[in-house]
């Protein structure tokens, strides 16, 4: 089983060459996205959709065209500003002003974004509201048909449902909420970290504590241990938090999460009187499902505040100026090894996510109120994009990676049901002796949260090689359940080796 992180962290390092090797490569895809990555998604179309809030001030200029990828986008945010990307270089196209919930007149505001290829999608505004005003709120995909919970914000201690169940329907107090905010920390637990858990509870992290939560019944089912150590590790003291990869060796039943960085005490109060503090370095790891769960605590090879956590599949995990290289199944440790920088200071409202050809698509910068370009500011407003291309996904491994992935299903629900089988097809020279079949839930990034992110390894049963050819196909199983991996897109990887396809779309729906 292999997996990989990026983190991306929002202080500076010394900027170091960019070229390859087993540090991986960095590459500027676009010198002007038009308006700052503050929220940045990947669509089932393969175009990424970017865009930030109006009040920071006017984009400089229209965008041009790059790689990408994501899924349907329906999340409640910020008045914003947007941007498309598509996979292909093309004329610029200029951000369009949309509204949704998040600051001020768009607090309580739900938009739709509809992934389209004729490049004339846009937002569309529901009917519906928030019952809540609801900033720096946490969105979680669940496992019925269609529905989103969304819990927190500044100054509010509920969660509610999207769509609501009934017109009558309101929001729920989550006493939870209250008892981890930090008002001398200016909130601490705004963004809470959410994940989806294999028995259909969620995990709920804020600030240094975390419950599993029946959101059903409205009932904490369990109460965590407060993780080791000081500071806080959600906005503004934000660290960031995974879900490691469910897999199909245990059926799905172990759930682990990780958290890592975040500020140390005080660092709020600090930072109003011009003194900062250094960032928290520990990661911590919780069994969720497990009788007796206990953190697990190691040391990141350095500080991390305000970083993205994206999974991979393969062995490792990964930041900007420098990733860290993190394998989750070796001793603790030798689990963290540093990867080549970037020469681009990524600092306030800066996002990663996955590409389906394996590179990381990194964008934004801004730690001003507004826009500002201004030569003599030390981290002026960003708006290059980049990429990083990992070392395993150079021209060096392509002997053993596996190309021309397809897939077929036999349902006649536009997509493959739970539980059923489906063919992969594929090409290979070369086969090692261990081959597997992942599929990624690509998140929506923001503010370090890579919100209903999630990745699943899958059983398969046959395996078969075309007799004289390098043509394969296998039969692969899907997820159990909707509680394992909530209908929608995920990408495809045949892993062989250790060396990751490039990934394709496949789509789970219920029966």
């Amino acid at each position: 089983m292999f997996l990989l992180f990026l983190l991306l962290e929002w202080w500076c390092t010394a900027a170091t060459t960019t070229k390859g090797g087993r540090g991986g490569n960095w590459e500027l895809l676009l010198n002007n996205s038009g308006v700052v990555a503050m929220h940045m998604a990947l669509t089932h179309r393969n175009t990424v959709l970017i865009f930030d809030q109006t009040s920071a001030g006017p984009p400089a200029t229209a965008c041009t065209a790059v790689v990408a990828v994501t899924d349907r986008s329906r999340r409640a945010g910020h008045t914003l500003l947007s941007t498309i990307l598509h996979p292909t270089p093309s004329a610029p196209r200029p951000p369009h002003r949309h509204v949704t919930g998040g600051h001020g007149e768009g607090s309580r505001k739900i938009r739709y974004y509809r992934p389209c290829s004729d490049r004339r999608c846009g937002w569309e505004e529901s009917n519906a509201s928030l019952a809540n005003e609801r900033w720096y709120a946490t969105n979680q995909v669940l496992p019925e048909k269609d529905r989103v919970f969304i819990v927190g914000g500044l100054k509010v201690f509920t969660y509610e449902f999207m769509p609501k169940s009934s017109s009558s329907e309101s929001a729920f107090e989550l006493p939870f909420l209250r008892q981890t905010r930090s008002r001398r920390e200016g909130g601490g637990n705004l963004y809470p970290f959410v994940h989806l858990s294999t028995d259909g509870n969620l995990f709920i992290f804020a600030n240094r504590d975390s419950i599993l939560f029946n959101y059903r019944r409205n009932r904490v089912i369990k109460h965590f241990p407060t993780i080791p150590g000081d500071g806080g590790r959600n906005y503004p003291s934000t660290g960031s938090s995974v879900l490691l990869p469910l897999e199909y060796k245990d059926g799905f039943r172990k759930a682990e999460v990780m958290v890592c960085g975040g500020a140390a005490a005080g660092a709020f109060r600090a930072a109003k009187h011009h003194h900062y503090l250094k960032a928290l370095s520990s990661c911590g790891r919780l069994v969720v499902t497990a009788d007796n769960p206990k953190w697990a605590m190691e040391e990141m090879p350095g500080p991390r505040l305000m970083s993205d956590m994206v999974i991979l599949p393969i062995e490792g995990h990964q930041p900007a100026y420098h990733p860290f290289l993190y394998k989750p199944k070796k001793k603790v440790g030798t689990r963290f090894s540093v990867l080549r920088s970037s020469r681009i200071a990524r600092m306030y409202h800066s996002s990663a996510i996955v590409l389906p050809d394996g590179r990381i698509l990194v964008a934004g910068s801004n730690p001003y109120k507004r826009y500002l370009f201004n030569s003599g500011a030390r981290y002026p407003t960003e708006l290059r994009v980049e990429a990083f291309t990992p070392h395993y996904m150079g021209k060096f491994y392509d002997e053993k990676r596996v190309s021309n992935v397809s897939i077929e299903c036999n349902s006649r629900s536009n997509g493959i049901r739970y539980g059923e089988e489906f063919n992969v097809m594929f090409a290979l020279a070369r086969r090692s002796e261990e081959i597997g079949f992942h599929v990624y839930a690509p998140p929506f990034a923001t503010h370090s949260i890579s919100m209903s992110q999630r990745m699943l390894k899958l059983g398969y049963r046959e395996l078969v090689r075309e007799v004289g050819g390098t043509t394969h196909s296998a039969v692969v199983l899907a997820p159990p359940s909707p509680a394992v991996a909530p209908a929608g897109f995920y990408l495809l990887t045949v892993v062989n080796g250790g060396i990751p396809s490039k990934s394709e779309w496949v789509r789970f729906v219920h029966g």
